[in-house]
């Protein structure tokens, strides 16, 4: 089960990584002042399921709203999903609307 003590955030890669076995699923990102750029989901195929997708992005968006930051969802999965989970849009910036 995938949980926010997994997640890691490599700011030398710029990326949001969990590691669940020999595999490793991030969203890599791209920061600018109080906004960040979620840019690629990049999930393997073993651990590839609608169910884990989804918690990975929570989680990642959970801990971005503890920095207080904006996101700016440039990956299609990513903007899908906070389009669908309304609760996400209050992150979005002034004037972006998905």
């Amino acid at each position: 089960m995938l949980e926010a003590s997994n997640l890691t955030d490599n700011t030398f890669l710029r990326q949001y990584e969990v590691k669940i076995g020999n595999s490793i699923a991030t969203i890599e990102y791209s920061q600018q002042e109080r906004k960040i750029f979620l840019t690629k989901l990049n999930i393997p195929t073993e651990l590839d399921s609608e169910g884990f997708s989804e918690n990975f992005i929570k989680i990642v968006l959970e801990n971005i709203s503890d920095k207080k930051i904006s996101v700016v969802p440039t990956s299609p999965p990513i903007a899908k999903f906070i389009k669908r989970n309304r609760r996400y849009k209050k992150m979005l910036p002034v004037g972006i609307r998905i």
